[in-house]
């Protein structure tokens, strides 16, 4: 699984984004414009909405592409009270809970809070989603 983790932050809050996990569900560009847009550089402007709001939208990313922490004293994120995974229709396994992802000997790859796991077998990051089931038109039931 790889990672490429770029971070966006101002006096109140640090945004963390991993190129790698995101599948560009748009949890985020939905849930607050003023702070993730696409089609401007950088796209994720810390300066756009409170820390409160911006948490509370990061909290939405499914693939845990997404995170963030404090630099004001406001609540960390927080870790979901029950485990769920959810079948996305056409799309991956999303977790939420607790997660450790291990390699064969028991080793840690990835421990996190929101992540998605490939169900079409074409991701480049496997186990995790990559956003390869739009190009492949995976389809299943």
């Amino acid at each position: 699984m790889e990672s490429k983790i770029r971070s966006y932050e101002n006096d109140a809050i640090v945004v963390q984004y991993d190129v790698k996990r995101c599948i560009h569900a748009a949890e985020c560009v939905r849930g607050l414009p003023t702070v993730f847009n696409p089609q401007r550089r950088p796209w994720i402007d810390t300066n756009g909405a409170d820390a409160d709001d911006i948490a509370a939208v990061i909290a939405c990313c499914p693939t845990g592409a997404l995170h963030y922490s404090r630099n004001d004293g406001g609540a960390a994120e927080a870790v979901p009270a029950e485990h769920s995974v959810t079948l996305e229709p056409d799309g991956p396994l999303v977790l939420r809970g607790h997660f450790q992802i291990t390699d064969q000997a028991g080793h840690v790859l990835l421990e996190d809070t929101r992540i998605a796991l490939c169900r079409c077998g074409a991701s480049q990051n496997k186990p995790l989603c990559d956003g390869s089931h739009h190009t492949i038109g995976f389809a299943a039931d």
